[in-house]
């Protein structure tokens, strides 16, 4: 039997008064313990979604069960079950690390609990900083901080907003270390993210939204199979003006000034084409120094996905 999913949408519309349609009837389930990455251009409507989740943003239609509780009849219990990291820095600025993290803790009516409030630092790495007023904190501190406030009551779906905008890489790899200890202590992750490595690297499933609607969700790894393609890079012997007729099958493509042809293959295929096009090379005296493939990218299989929609 599946167990019931921790976050359940359902025909979640989002209409403002000026007639944007943010949102297009919304049907997503999200497991517990499940690492879920929600991919789109900007004004895709991704922080709409999520603000609408949370309780920020009254949606138009739909209903919404946060671990069981209905996110407009029952707000305050579903509320406390979800942290959010936003995308923008806001917090008072003259606070003590130790003070705004204990207090957030105590907006959603849990009691004083200093051990989880210094074990949430020590893992964030603010331990060392939780008597500092946070306006002396750098940007990423400042970052962590938010972190720490999302955690501070326990949350059992926490959403990330572009949670590494505007951080170092070093940083960036700090959260995704977090991240995976978050989910291995049962909470349930949903991120936002320009970075689609950070997708590649940690999500369990990804979602694509486009122009509020969601045009896909998909096990990553289910989906790099299916959409992802290879490419085959043949560095030339001599420069190619021109593809020969007798190559067109191939689709091939001339690149590097004419010092390389790069043909584009499905991996999954029982015949990728690639025998048949080196013996027809041969045969047409087109010789190759050297040759290597390259598989397609999380990144790649977006950018495919939004322009074949943009198109249609």
């Amino acid at each position: 039997m599946t167990p019931a999913p921790v976050l359940s949408i359902r025909g979640l519309t989002k209409t403002y008064a000026s007639g944007l349609q943010a949102l297009k009837s919304v049907d997503l389930d999200i497991g517990r313990g499940e690492i879920f990455a929600l991919l789109g251009p900007n004004g895709a409507g991704k922080t709409t979604l999520i603000s609408i989740v949370c309780g920020l943003v009254t949606p138009s239609t739909g209903e919404i069960q946060a671990a069981g509780h209905d996110i407009v009849r029952d707000y305050r219990r579903a509320r406390s079950k979800i942290g959010l990291v936003p995308q923008e820095l806001y917090t008072d600025a003259f606070e003590r690390v130790i003070d705004t993290v204990t207090f957030s803790r105590g907006v959603f009516g849990r009691s004083r609990n200093p051990a989880y409030v210094e074990k949430v630092l020590r893992d964030l790495s603010l331990w060392d900083k939780r008597n500092e007023k946070i306006k002396e904190l750098s940007g990423g501190m400042k970052r962590r901080v938010m972190i720490a406030k999302a955690l501070s009551h326990e949350p059992e779906i926490l959403f990330l907003d572009e949670p590494t905008a505007g951080v170092d890489v070093e940083l960036r790899r700090d959260m995704w270390n977090l991240v995976r200890q978050l989910r291995e202590s049962g909470v349930t992750i949903i991120l936002t993210t320009h970075y689609i490595e950070e997708a590649e690297e940690m999500a369990d499933r990804v979602g694509v939204i486009r122009k509020g609607e969601l045009i896909l969700v998909e096990e990553k790894t289910k989906l790099m199979q299916k959409l992802g393609k290879k490419q085959l890079t043949l560095n030339l012997s001599d420069p190619m003006t021109a593809i020969p007729a007798e190559l067109a099958e191939w689709k091939l493509a001339i690149q590097a000034d004419g010092n390389e042809l790069l043909y584009t293959f499905d991996a999954t295929a029982e015949r990728t084409g690639i025998p048949s096009l080196l013996r027809r090379m041969s045969d047409l005296g087109i010789g190759f120094k050297d040759l290597h493939t390259r598989e397609s990218s999380l990144e790649d299989i977006f950018v495919d996905l939004v322009t074949e929609r943009n198109a249609a």
